[in-house]
């Protein structure tokens, strides 16, 4: 695909997205909806936070984890989470509030943590490293190498390397039939896109789909039942709708500089949630790190569970 998108219908502007929870988070991170608690799981990685929001009565619940927590994962254990911290991935059971079992270790941490994470079609686990940004103190470090790779975690806890040599692996996401997997790297400004085997979740040779989008970088992704890509712009105040043929759909500008995931939620998958990492120039500044949502004219996909 060219560098240069174009744009085909400007979307709508910042008064038209809530402010849910005033959370203050240093990088909200990891957003999923959980429908069997109508309510949204999402991180806080420099912090090491969970966060619950109850869509019932607007109520936030959180837990700390002593590490970076970096992604949240739907089972097929109703009562089960997968969460994704810097060292490893572990199941949460919701009642108990407790970890109930290590599924991976990260051998290269702490130099090396994970990062973005999600299931594909099949119920496997597909996550992203990067070099750890995250000092003991919480705050943020620059990403100088390339120690970021693709890993898929099958049941059994068999993992396998799909590529390697990225600066922040990032994005995870499906088209609507399988048969398309978008990934990418942050620092580069390219998402990229390859041949998926829904069935046996193999991922072919990739190419560039999304490049040089001027708005901030490439963060976390979800996709729609149309097949478009929404994309969080960290630092570019926006979030871009991206059709399959690579061209920008549409765009959404947010009131936080620094959008970082997002996911469909509720029960007609028509709401769409995403979270922002702190910026120091953001203005206003109690909305900076806060979870938000949007009603969108197009309805998303269920989140598959992970195969457990």
């Amino acid at each position: 695909m060219g560098s240069v998108p174009i744009l085909k219908q400007a979307m709508t502007d910042a008064t038209q997205i809530q402010c849910l929870a005033t959370t203050h988070d240093v990088c909200g991170e990891g957003c999923i909806w959980h429908p069997q608690s109508d309510s949204v799981f999402w991180t806080d990685i420099n912090r090491g936070l969970l966060h619950r929001y109850s869509s019932a009565n607007g109520s936030v619940e959180t837990w700390s984890f002593g590490e970076p927590v970096t992604s949240v994962v739907l089972t097929s254990h109703e009562h089960l989470l997968v969460l994704v911290l810097g060292s490893r991935i572990v199941a949460w059971d919701t009642r108990a509030c407790t970890v109930v079992e290590e599924l991976y270790r990260l051998p290269e941490w702490p130099c090396v943590r994970c990062n973005d994470a999600r299931v594909d079609p099949a119920g496997v686990l597909w996550f992203g490293t990067m070099q750890n940004n995250v000092r003991d103190d919480g705050t943020t470090a620059d990403v100088t190498e390339r120690r970021g790779a693709l890993f898929s975690l099958a049941a059994g806890s068999q993992v396998k390397k799909w590529y390697d040599g990225f600066r922040i692996s990032n994005t995870l996401a499906w088209s609507p039939d399988g048969g398309t997997m978008y990934f990418g790297d942050t620092l580069e400004n390219t998402l990229y896109r390859g041949l998926f085997d829904p069935v046996n979740s193999r991922l072919g040779s990739r190419e560039i789909f999304f490049t040089g989008f001027d708005r901030g970088l490439p963060d976390g992704s979800v996709v729609d039942s149309e097949g478009c890509l929404w994309n969080c712009r960290y630092g570019g105040s926006c979030i871009v709708c991206v059709a399959p043929d690579g061209s920008i759909a549409r765009k959404v500008e947010t009131p936080v500089k620094n959008p970082t995931t997002c996911a469909f939620g509720r029960h007609n998958l028509s709401t769409l949630f995403f979270t922002a990492a702190a910026a120091v120039d953001e203005q206003p500044p109690d909305l900076t790190g806060s979870l938000f949502s949007l009603q969108m004219p197009v309805r998303g996909m269920p989140a598959t569970p992970l195969r457990l």
